[in-house]
């Protein structure tokens, strides 16, 4: 049985590039998960085992891994730091107990870890901060402490001091026990010296050592008293009220050092063990019913309680599909039968395996507080509960942000597009914010994801990965027509070759109808002028026709057929001729009705820093955006507008230029609404340009 004070389940968060693989690495490399050490700029790391991670140098999907520290075992999420990945983030953090968020030493607080910190925030992890790259150039400890103050609005804790700046930087100093840790230049994380703290630094040492004990003792008041009566609190004592608001969420103990170059790394793992929350001290799962709602139980982290376990990433692999499983509460065991509750079936659990990155150790039992994956479940995706059978209950789900971008892809032949379905299968269950669907209309797949990185890698991983070739197409709009006047008319069909004819004659009126309508058909005939069997046909024959509109051939919207009058003939009219009187009169008349291109407008939600709105109104305006409401958040300006959609495709680009990435932003579609007259012109254009290449 393992002890679960000595489990700590902790994932490590950042902005890209700002050293998560790297300090990752060095973990392993301590803690003897590995013996040689892999770098990321070289495509070597342990954890970012896909192609597409080893050749962009960026981490793609959040990879786990097991390690022991001091008879401690660390549960480790490595989680990407790219926008585009932040589902890997959120997902990660919501079965983590603890984080290490870290921070590049010269780049300070960057987008990215503004994005992952809230995330952080939502889920109430307790975190410890790790400025990292402190050997770097223009790299400065004291500057990123006081922007996680400024920008974060969060209260550091700082345990440690840097001995040394950028190229000079040698180790750091311990303020509670006041000892210096010099790592000397073989790179080997095991040689260092402890020493006595520098003469230069020992003001600064004691200057931070006392805000570090006030902040501390502020958990306790008993401890704080005595202090302020100038009893000195002994370094255990300190520690407890630092692991206390730690995991409150008070403040964040501060660590720095510099991975690359294996100094300080030792310090964190201890905090880790010291300060970070061991699985039945974090936060416990509220459970919820079908509906929803909370139900008041909480999935508390007990072996002995009934099974309680949440799917929070399926990954597809050599071996099958791989789920990757938090267990709250309960146990797991090779064999037995679980409950889905979002599927309402049973699942048998057949293998389960500790993941070390892609390599795996086979386990027959697991319990609360671990993290496992299970091999070859059918039918479980991102966000189910599995639990006891006799004793359900659902835990919290994930909500996945809608996607906002999307292209066509075709297989390149036959052969591919047998595979195109199973691959496409694979990757939306491994990845929730990446949808696909049919367009009805074109026949096309259609892939929507989170941003233009996104759906490209997603393209490079069906070639790579799945084996299947595709071609991209330009991103599409859904656009449709209307009318605008109302126009009376009549069509009469004859037709006479030989035996009997066709004959049908229709009067009517077409007429606009309110936005949202949809077709309406009704019959003014009195006095039989066109017999009561025929009617139905005249308004199938304008129903089968409202695919097409008369200007780009979009499907047409909100209008009414009203048939006023007409003429037959014994012998030669049918149910057929009236058909093809009202589809011949269709085309004779819209044409009349001041047809009208309709554009889907979108709902659009932009966060922006306050020093960029001036620049994101303004873009929006040129983008033909209306701007409704305009908020204030803690962190940043909320613009609501509404835009079409067609002057939105690239926008995450130019809003990530404007804001140095700190922009972000989601949308979702409203309604449709006129297009001005340059842009229908250039449609119809467009449209006639893909017809003549078609027939070619």
């Amino acid at each position: 049985m393992t002890d679960l004070t000595k489990v700590r389940n902790i994932g490590i968060f950042a902005h890209v590039d700002a050293g998560k693989t790297t300090t990752t690495e060095r973990i392993l490399k301590l803690t003897g998960k590995i013996h040689k050490i892999g770098e990321v700029h070289d495509g070597a790391a342990t954890t970012d085992f896909m192609e597409q991670e080893q050749e962009r140098g960026i981490t793609i999907q959040s990879a786990a891994t097991t390690c022991f520290w001091n008879n401690y075992r660390f549960n480790i999420i490595d989680t990407p730091g790219h926008v585009d990945f932040t589902i890997e983030v959120y997902r990660s953090l919501k079965v983590l107990d603890g984080g290490v968020g870290v921070f590049c030493g010269s780049g300070g607080v960057e987008p990215q870890s503004e994005t992952n910190w809230r995330y952080a925030n939502d889920s109430k992890v307790a975190r410890i901060i790790y400025v990292n790259k402190l050997d770097r150039l223009g790299a400065d400890f004291y500057r990123v402490v006081a922007q996680v103050k400024d920008v974060l609005g969060a209260k550091p804790l700082v345990m440690v001091l840097p001995i040394g700046r950028e190229a000079e930087f040698v180790g750091v100093v311990d303020l509670l026990e006041r000892k210096a840790y010099v790592w000397d230049d073989s790179g080997n994380p095991e040689n260092f010296e402890v020493k006595d703290v520098p003469d230069d630094m020992k003001d600064d040492v004691e200057t931070y050592r006392a805000e570090l004990i006030e902040t501390a003792l502020e958990q306790d008041d008993d401890l704080l008293e005595k202090y302020l009566e100038g009893q000195e609190p002994s370094v255990e004592e300190v520690k407890g009220c630092v692991r206390k608001g730690t995991i409150n969420l008070s403040f964040f103990p501060t660590y720095c050092g510099s991975s690359f170059k294996n100094k300080g790394v030792q310090q964190v793992l201890n905090a880790v063990v010291d300060f970070l929350p061991d699985p039945t001290e974090a936060t416990p799962q509220p459970e919820i019913d079908l509906e929803g709602n909370e139900t008041g139980g909480y999935a508390i982290v007990d072996p002995d309680k009934p099974l309680r376990a949440l799917a929070f990433k399926i990954m597809d692999d050599r071996f099958g599909a791989l789920t990757f499983t938090r267990i709250y509460s309960g146990k797991l065991i090779k064999g037995m039968n679980v409950l889905n509750t979002a599927t309402g079936k049973n699942e048998r659990i057949g293998r389960m395996v500790e993941m070390h990155a892609n390599d795996r150790t086979m386990i027959d039992e697991a319990s609360a507080g671990d993290i496992v994956a299970l091999v070859g479940l059918k039918n479980v995706q991102t966000g189910h509960t599995l639990c006891d059978p006799d004793n359900p209950a659902t835990l919290e789900p994930m909500v996945f942000p809608d996607p906002v971008i999307s292209v066509a892809v075709a297989p390149r032949d036959k052969a591919n597009a047998e595979k195109l379905g199973v691959a496409l299968g694979k990757m939306v269950s491994e990845d929730p914010s990446f949808r696909v669907e049919v367009d009805e209309e074109s026949g096309e797949t259609i892939l929507k994801g989170m941003g233009e990185l996104h759906l490209d890698i997603k393209v490079d991983i069906l070639r790579r990965t799945h084996g299947v070739e595709v071609e991209v197409g330009k991103p599409q709009v859904a656009y449709r027509e209307t009318i605008t006047q109302p126009v009376t008319d009549s069509y009469t069909h004859k037709k006479q070759s030989g035996g009997s004819g066709q004959f049908a004659k229709i009067d009517y009126t077409i007429e606009p109808l309110e936005s949202g309508s949809g077709f309406e058909f009704e019959s003014k005939i009195v006095g039989g002028s066109i017999p009561k069997e025929y009617i139905p046909a005249v308004e199938k024959g304008f129903k089968t026709s409202l695919d097409r509109g008369p200007l780009c051939g979009f499907p047409l919207l909100d209008f009414k057929v009203s048939l006023t009058d007409g003429g037959f003939h014994s012998v030669d009219s049918s149910a057929i001729a009236f058909e093809i009187a009202a589809k011949a009169a269709y085309r004779q008349t819209m044409p009349k009705c001041g047809p009208q291109l309709l554009e889907p407008i979108m709902k659009v939600d932009v966060f922006v820093p306050e020093a960029n709105v001036g620049d994101v109104i303004g873009d929006l305006n040129r983008r033909r955006g209306m701007i409704k409401s305009q908020d204030s958040t803690p962190t940043a300006i909320r613009i609501k507008a509404d835009a079409p959609l067609s002057e939105m495709f690239g926008y995450i680009g130019d809003l990530r230029t404007f804001t140095s990435g700190r922009g972000q932003f989601s949308m979702e579609f409203s309604h449709y609404a006129p297009c001005p007259r340059n842009i229908t012109e250039q449609v119809i254009e467009e449209v006639k340009e893909r017809e003549a290449a078609k027939k070619k």
